[in-house]
């Protein structure tokens, strides 16, 4: 389960804030049970790109761990 401060990733494209599938961003706030989050996207020297109100199934959760950075 996602949590808040957790980094996900995008399932689909969000081309009104110029975001592609793949990219990631943070979960600032859940609402419900679990199943919408708002969700924060920085670029590389911290500034916000934008925040969306995201579907469960339209993020991922993400592995730090098996994850490579480009």
């Amino acid at each position: 389960m996602i949590q808040e401060l957790e980094l996900v990733a995008l399932l689909t494209d969000r081309p009104a804030l110029g975001l592609r599938r793949g990219d990631v961003g943070t979960v600032v706030h859940i609402y419900g049970s679990n199943d919408l989050y708002e969700v924060e996207f920085i670029n590389a020297k911290g500034d916000t790109v934008g925040v969306d109100t995201l579907k469960a199934d339209e993020v991922r959760a993400v592995d730090l761990g098996s994850v490579m950075l480009h």
